[in-house]
């Protein structure tokens, strides 16, 4: 009787989390490099404490804010593998492009922060933010075409589509600001707070739904 193989998985989604996790623990720590070099600048030029805070606060504004989404989006990307039961190489390389924005996003709060302004920085700096969003937006698309690869129901992966959906409607329309009004810098990513009240107002309209 002939043995029927099943098809080699590329990575199972423990391994493929953790590495994301290692993705993310180095890009956060990438964060707070120009801040180190500019400390150990003004140390050579016998500068105080309160002169380096005084000279890198918008860094330092910059540093936090960039820390905040990234943990966010690792958040939303721990979640969302919790129901991953198998790993094919679409979702992979989804991933991939998912980890690659990650790895970016150092480079474009460095270019926010430490260069002087330009029309470009909040574009990408909004931008990366918004690939960021669409690639995790765009694996939760993947998962609802392929049931067989975790173990959400139907509703629970309409709302995490939705509520994704979202994020990166948020994230372009702030990006749409800055590009009409570069002067604003960041700024428009002010829009992000309603991303909460948002999402739960589109949760209960779908449970509302699933009711009826």
């Amino acid at each position: 009787m002939a043995q029927v193989t099943r098809p080699r998985e590329l990575s199972s989604p423990e391994r493929l989390q953790a590495f994301t996790d290692a993705v993310v623990a180095i890009a956060l720590t990438l964060l707070i490099l120009p801040l180190m070099e500019s400390v150990g600048d003004l140390a050579d030029e016998d500068g105080t404490t309160a002169e380096w805070f005084d000279h890198e606060r918008f860094a330092l504004l910059g540093f936090a804010l960039s820390f905040l989404l990234i943990a966010v989006f690792w958040v939303h990307h721990h979640r969302l593998f919790r129901v991953v039961r198998r790993v094919d190489s679409g979702l992979l390389w989804l991933t991939v492009g998912w980890m690659f924005t990650i790895v970016w996003m150092p480079v474009a709060t460095a270019l926010s922060t430490q260069m002087h302004p330009d029309r470009a920085q909040p574009l990408v700096y909004v931008g990366t933010l918004l690939a960021t969003s669409v690639m995790l937006l765009a694996a939760r698309l993947y998962l609802r075409r392929h049931p067989d690869l975790h173990t959400m129901d139907r509703v629970e992966s309409a709302a995490g589509i939705r509520s994704g959906a979202i994020v990166a409607g948020l994230f372009f329309l702030a990006l749409i600001v800055a590009l009409i009004a570069p002067g604003l810098g960041n700024l428009p990513l002010i829009l992000m707070v309603a991303s909460e009240p948002l999402q739960r107002l589109s949760t209960r309209r779908l449970e509302r739904a699933a009711t009826a």
